[in-house]
């Protein structure tokens, strides 16, 4: 670009030929307005503007964002609560899913696994003896029989060995009353067949009737169960007789063996096995007796029948008591129905049976029972051990 040619002078003379501006502002406001123009935009006023803009936003979306951590705070403990109320639930359920599995199992248990003969038989008794022990239940309304088997003494007495053995008895272990060891002494009178029984003048069995009952009921079922003597005849302190309350004064009783019952199952508290038990009543023949064993009796005496198939007909000859079911019948190989060919079996005994045939058994074989052969009755129900 070449340098311009015009001189000083020419230019003033140039615009003063231009027509003239009038600016009719204040000069003032003129003055203002340059300086502001002039002034630079301060560098702190944008990051101002930046965190006001922060703020704003904040302020907007803080009480949104604070719900949403509520909410999923809540609804974290929400979802731990309902977890652990189902794990609650779940525990509970399976505590008690537990529970019935182990009632169930030991259920299981006691009617097909087990298999447990509760009476004594002679092939289990070797050289040793038996002594039955009659016991009063938990409200000393029955009499229960409970067999020991101990160790053969030699001679005679017998007697001796049997009053040794009731200081071991376990009767309320076994859910029954303590009644055991009698207040006597004992001896024998051989040569008049006789058992003495020689009571302390403070004895208490003359303390209410049913004390006085029991007592001398047991008595003559101890004596009869475990030998041949048949007199007892009573002393206090040496002297002859006894006096009870409502007997009056004793000096002898007879014994008189016990036959002709029905044996029903009785369940002392918390056990899942019966006692075999011979009913209170005494029947005439051997079909009212399993007639009557089918349904429950008085004073806690159940059924011992009802888990056999229904039977047809029942009869003894020649000291052999014959059973059949009703045709097509099964019986099961369980707990229960040893039990049931048990209550059959001393039932059989009562009535002067020595062996039982079933005729039409679905089974060859049920616990130790061979139901293709005869069965000889036990020595003795309710095998219990001691000490």
């Amino acid at each position: 670009m070449k340098k311009s040619e015009w001189s000083d002078r020419e230019l003033e003379e140039l615009l003063r030929q231009m027509p003239r501006i009038q600016d009719h502002r204040d000069p003032h406001d003129i003055y203002q307005n340059i300086s502001l123009k002039k002034k630079k935009t301060r560098p702190w006023l944008l990051p101002g503007f930046a965190a006001a803009a922060c703020f704003l936003l904040l302020f907007i979306l803080v009480p949104k964002l604070m719900g949403g951590i509520n909410f999923s705070y809540q609804s974290s403990e929400e979802e731990k609560s309902s977890s652990a109320g189902r794990t609650t639930a779940k525990d509970s359920s399976a505590s008690s899913k537990k529970e019935t599995e182990a009632s169930e199992a030991k259920q299981a248990d006691l009617l097909n696994t087990e298999k447990v003969n509760t009476a004594v038989y002679e092939d289990e008794i070797g050289n040793n003896t038996v002594f039955t022990y009659w016991i009063p239940d938990a409200q000393a309304q029955i009499l229960i029989p409970v067999s020991i088997i101990v160790p053969q003494t030699l001679g005679p007495f017998w007697i001796t060995q049997y009053t040794d053995i009731m200081a071991n008895l376990q009767e309320e272990e076994w859910g029954l009353s303590d009644f055991y060891p009698i207040n006597a002494n004992f001896s024998l009178d051989k040569s008049q067949n006789t058992v003495i029984v020689d009571l302390p003048s403070n004895h208490s069995y003359g303390l209410g009737s049913t004390a006085e009952t029991n007592f001398l009921n047991i008595l003559n079922k101890d004596i009869s169960s475990n030998s041949n003597y048949k007199k007892i005849k009573f002393m206090t302190n040496g002297q002859p007789g006894i006096e009870l309350g409502n007997f009056g004064r004793m000096d002898e009783m007879d014994i008189i063996p016990e036959t002709n019952h029905g044996y029903f199952f009785y369940y002392a508290e918390g056990s899942d096995l019966p006692f075999l038990t011979p009913s209170a009543d005494t029947f005439n023949d051997i079909g009212s007796a399993i007639n009557a064993m089918k349904a429950e009796q008085p004073m806690g005496l159940k059924s011992s029948l009802q888990s056999l198939p229904p039977i047809n007909n029942v009869s003894i000859s020649n000291k052999i008591m014959y059973v059949s079911f009703e045709e097509g019948s099964i019986i099961e190989d369980n707990q229960q129905s040893i039990l049931c060919i048990e209550a059959m079996l001393l039932t059989a005994k009562e009535f002067g049976a020595e062996k039982m045939i079933i005729k039409n058994a679905s089974l060859t074989n049920i616990g130790r029972f061979d139901l293709s052969n005869e069965i000889k009755v036990p020595i003795a129900p309710n095998l219990r051990k001691i000490p």
